[in-house]
């Protein structure tokens, strides 16, 4: 299993929402293991201009951008599934 890296904004109503499928995702049995990493990304900046995105969420898996900016239920479980691979 591949550890996932989300970047977000506190205030962003689509990373509120990513959150909110993940949550969903993470009560099954496949998906309750897996391992997110949030960056909230002004206030670990550092972190996040080492990045190249400009919308969020955004989500990285070993160094890859898979996602990034606006989200729905079945893209974020398409993230999980390439997270268990």
């Amino acid at each position: 299993m591949k550890p996932i890296k989300l970047f977000y904004l506190r205030q962003c109503p689509f990373c509120k929402k990513a959150f909110a499928y993940i949550d969903e995702l993470k009560k099954q049995e496949a998906y309750k293991n897996i391992e997110i990493e949030t960056i909230e990304e002004s206030e670990q900046p550092e972190i996040a201009d080492t990045y190249d995105y400009y919308y969020v969420p955004t989500f990285y898996i070993e160094g890859e951008k898979v996602h990034e900016g606006g989200i729905f239920p079945n893209e974020v479980e398409e993230i999980f599934k390439k997270a268990l691979v």
